[in-house]
């Protein structure tokens, strides 16, 4: 009783109208609640109005009446019990910064998957900076395997929302929820954020990888050596190692890296193919969230301490112009390690 009244009395803002955005539009939708999208630009948020179609981003997919899209900050958040940040990694703090005055007593979700490239900050600490103290108990971050286009078209999917704050993850779960769309819970915000900023790296990789015609063996291999080293940067930033064994670190990773849909991966396989990196992602018309985490991350493990091959030879191919063939090379001439070092002591066996 208390989840349905809770379902009647939501209004959700979404802040942001990418591919992502305007999906969890309808995700908010299909949940029962009174939606607002907020559109930057004037011109283009009249078109999707017009034509209730998101036609850059989505266009095969008709938004409902009940979305309302807007290009006023103020009116999209007006009354919001919810309000959802989905805008590309490297704008979320000025993004947050127009939020603050307007946020109110909003449950503010983070579904940007990156690291500030500057602060190297996952973006909940960001937004937290933005908002200020009072806002901080209710911030969330939202992630897991989702496939936009997937879910946009109502094919069945889940994700995590964690907060420090249990209660404010749960009512965002609660508003979310739907046949469609499962939502858990998880307090471990730095898991959850640095499994889905950083499976992007390993999607590019997997990419390479696919467009090399490397074989199942080697992508199962990358994809299992991946996990454990976005588990390994994690873990030294302060995250819960079981975090990466779910929806959030194992989960995201595998539909990123295996689905065509992943910008990601494209960008992987074109790199492979000879183009430039500036090319490649004019020809996206979004971004690649991996392209500058992996900057981020890199930084970050220097910063840490933290041996983080992949990152290092996607950084090698990404910003130093060297060829996927040899960052493959170089990964396989590594010296010989226990499969768990960083993630766990060895076992040893007496007797």
């Amino acid at each position: 009783m208390e989840r349905t009244a809770a379902r009647q009395a939501a209004r959700i803002a979404v802040v942001g109208s990418g591919a992502w955005g305007t999906t969890l539009a309808l995700v908010a939708t299909r949940a029962g609640h009174e939606v607002s999208l907020y559109v930057r630009n004037p011109d283009e948020a009249l078109t999707i109005r017009r034509t209730r179609r998101n036609e850059r981003y989505l266009p095969q997919t008709e938004l409902p009446a009940a979305v309302e899209v807007t290009a006023d900050l103020a009116a999209a958040c007006r009354d919001a019990t919810l309000i959802l940040l989905v805008v590309p990694s490297q704008t979320v703090r000025q993004n947050a910064r127009a939020l603050a005055p307007l946020a109110g007593n909003a449950v503010v979700v983070s579904a940007a998957k990156g690291l500030e490239r500057e602060s190297l900050k996952r973006m909940s600490e960001v937004v937290e900076e933005e908002l200020g103290k009072a806002a901080v108990a209710g911030v969330c971050a939202l992630s897991g395997p989702n496939l936009a286009r997937e879910i946009a078209a109502g094919k069945p999917a889940t994700s995590v929302v964690a907060s420090r704050d249990l209660a404010a993850a749960e009512r965002a779960r609660d508003l979310l929820m739907s046949p469609q769309f499962r939502c858990y819970t998880n307090e471990d915000v730095i898991g959850v954020e640095m499994g889905g900023a950083l499976k992007n790296i390993i999607a590019i990789g997997a990419g390479m990888g696919d467009g090399l015609g490397a074989g199942d063996n080697a992508k199962a291999a990358f994809l299992t050596r991946g996990i454990a080293e976005v588990a390994r940067l994690g873990i030294a930033v302060g995250a819960d190692p079981l975090t990466f064994a779910g929806l959030a670190g194992l989960g995201d990773l595998v539909a990123t890296c295996a689905s065509p849909f992943s910008r990601n991966h494209r960008v992987g396989e074109e790199l492979v193919k000879g183009r430039p990196l500036a090319e490649i992602e004019a020809g996206l018309g979004q971004v690649a969230e991996g392209i500058a985490t992996t900057a981020a991350a890199y930084a970050l493990g220097r910063r840490e301490g933290v041996e983080l091959p992949i990152v290092e030879q996607m950084h090698a191919v990404l910003f130093e112009g060297k060829h996927p063939l040899k960052a493959v090379a170089a990964l396989m001439q590594r010296e010989a390690k226990h499969e768990l070092e960083g993630i766990r002591r060895p076992v040893r066996v007496s007797g």
